[in-house]
């Protein structure tokens, strides 16, 4: 798991659960890192992929989760801290573009169902038009 995840995630109110339920020890030791960078294991994991889960926030502050899929591969790791897919249309409700547009902020959950696997990313989207950069 990449420290910085726990930094965004431990929140004082999460912290304060963990601490009465016995698991903040444990959790502790990932906050004093602020590494970003996926590792080896994470971009072949994310490589392998068909789909994920994409959440946004609202402006209403509500989460939005939209599922994402196409052919093992189609999200692609650029860099070490960058992800790209390509996003085609699809009902044409556009929910998570405008929120996106309004907030960058995204969880991407990854799942592999068979090996009882997954992994969760927490970052900031920026959407390029394939007119913009072909």
């Amino acid at each position: 798991m990449a420290t910085a995840f726990a930094n965004i995630a431990f929140t004082p109110s999460v912290k304060a659960v963990q601490q009465l339920h016995g698991s903040r020890d444990a959790y502790s030791g990932f906050e004093h890192n602020n590494e970003m960078a996926l590792s080896r294991t994470e971009a072949e994991f994310i490589g392998a992929r068909d789909s994920f889960y994409m959440a946004s926030v609202s402006e209403s502050g509500w989460p939005y989760v939209q599922h994402r899929g196409g052919a093992v591969g189609f999200i692609k790791v650029l860099s070490e801290n960058t992800l790209g897919f390509a996003d085609f249309r699809g009902n044409r409700q556009y929910v998570s573009v405008g929120n996106l547009n309004n907030d960058d902020r995204v969880s991407l959950i990854l799942m592999d169902y068979a090996h009882k696997r997954r992994l969760k990313i927490l970052g900031h989207v920026r959407m390029i038009h394939d007119t913009d950069e072909p």
